[in-house]
């Protein structure tokens, strides 16, 4: 199974993704945990270009479309394909809804264009279940200082959040059988409960 976690900066995904791998590797599953962008040596050089890692590069929101694209196939052939393929439990913090949600949404260049480069890098590959930590954007923005901020929350005003906030929504409503919504700003272990309950429900359910 391909799941994704997506959701403003700051939302907790990072934490959620690490307590929900531990629970399925506790019982016996095998999985492989990635983040975009990087997950690749290739993917790796992209984001430190893309999230401003070592001096920060000026960016058209085009380019940043590309660059994510070009991470994401590298990492959806070297790691999430031979992982699926041997039937491990893939979770990825951030997918292709990302670059709607940030390049789409926030940015404003057009969605199905950016569908189409999606579809082109992916090879079709779309996540089985997406799970969507709701946050309004000012809360997660006030959860990241210092070295957490990348380039995308020092360089981004909080109407361009905002957006990304709304283009998460608006593509959960979308497609609700693969998204699941969640309140992030729930404590951590019940989020982490519910996580855990909607994933083993979703595994049962693709046996």
């Amino acid at each position: 199974m391909f799941i994704s976690f997506e959701g403003p900066d700051g939302s907790g995904k990072s934490t959620q993704i690490a307590l929900l791998a531990d629970q399925l590797r506790s019982a016996g599953r095998e999985v492989v945990a990635v983040r975009e962008p990087g997950g690749t040596p290739a993917g790796e050089k992209i984001r430190a270009i893309l999230l401003g890692e070592g001096g920060e590069v000026p960016v058209d929101p085009r380019a940043d479309a590309l660059l994510f694209n070009a991470s994401r196939a590298q990492l959806v052939a070297d790691v999430i394909e031979p992982a699926l393929a041997r039937g491990a439990v893939v979770i990825a913090d951030r997918f292709a809804d990302s670059t709607l949600a940030y390049q789409g949404y926030g940015s404003g260049l057009p969605i199905e264009e950016l569908r189409d480069i999606i579809r082109f890098a992916t090879a079709g590959r779309t996540p089985d279940l997406t799970l969507l930590l709701d946050l309004p954007a000012e809360h997660g923005l006030a959860r990241k200082s210092g070295s957490n901020r990348t380039r995308f929350e020092e360089g981004f005003d909080a109407a361009f959040h905002e957006r990304v906030a709304t283009g998460f929504r608006s593509l959960a409503a979308t497609e609700p059988a693969r998204w699941r919504v969640l309140d992030a700003s729930a404590e951590q272990g019940a989020l982490a409960a519910e996580i855990a309950q909607i994933v083993q429900v979703a595994l049962a359910a693709k046996r």
